[in-house]
């Protein structure tokens, strides 16, 4: 049995793994504040969330179980977008569509912490004064690691998109996720949704 590396000809893989470990480990904090663990949420995601966990909110619980399982099923897509052979043309738009919109997604969110953040600790946006630490762990924290998981979905598609079978389908596809994923997270910015 011989280990096949990759030439030059032949895509990186990496990037799908490392989607795939990024959507896996961060279902575990959504799993595990679900099952009722509260170690770490209080000094690092909102007030609110946290009392709607204490209280055990059967929306916000619901909400919980649903984002960890949409992270496994990004974990997965990760690892679809990293095999070998090439999927037929609709498997292939349908990942690129998911990779690119989830990466959008992701991107977007994790920019919107930071940004606020930093504009929170230039003064620029009033905060109360028992929210500024965990506004530093929405800035420093969550938000670089909603980008990170945004680029290696972008970069994991994008290499997926060098083996597609129907390249010019595939890249409209992409497009249309990544679109639709920024025009879906503008309208829930304007609406002050999330």
């Amino acid at each position: 049995m011989s280990l096949r590396r990759e030439t030059a000809s032949s895509p990186a893989r990496w990037p799908g793994y490392a989607a795939a470990v990024w959507g896996f480990a961060f279902a575990v904090p959504s799993f595990y504040w679900a099952m009722g663990g509260l170690a770490g949420a209080a000094s690092t995601i909102s007030p609110s969330l946290v009392e709607l966990a204490r209280e055990r909110n059967p929306g916000f619980i619901t909400v919980l179980w649903v984002t960890g399982v949409l992270k496994v099923v990004g974990g997965t897509l990760g690892l679809a977008l990293v095999r070998r052979r090439t999927w037929g043309r609709g498997m292939s738009r349908l990942l690129q569509l998911s990779a690119w919109g989830a990466g959008v997604l992701l991107v977007w969110h994790g920019a919107l912490f930071v940004g606020q953040g930093l504009l929170v600790q230039a003064h620029v946006i009033e905060l109360a004064p028992e929210l500024l630490p965990v506004s530093r762990w929405y800035t420093y924290l969550w938000g670089p690691w909603f980008v990170a998981g945004g680029l290696t979905f972008v970069f994991a598609a994008r290499t997926h998109l060098s083996r597609a079978v129907d390249r010019r389908g595939a890249m409209i596809a992409g497009t249309v996720g990544g679109l639709g994923a920024l025009l879906l997270s503008v309208t829930a910015l304007i609406a002050g949704i999330g």
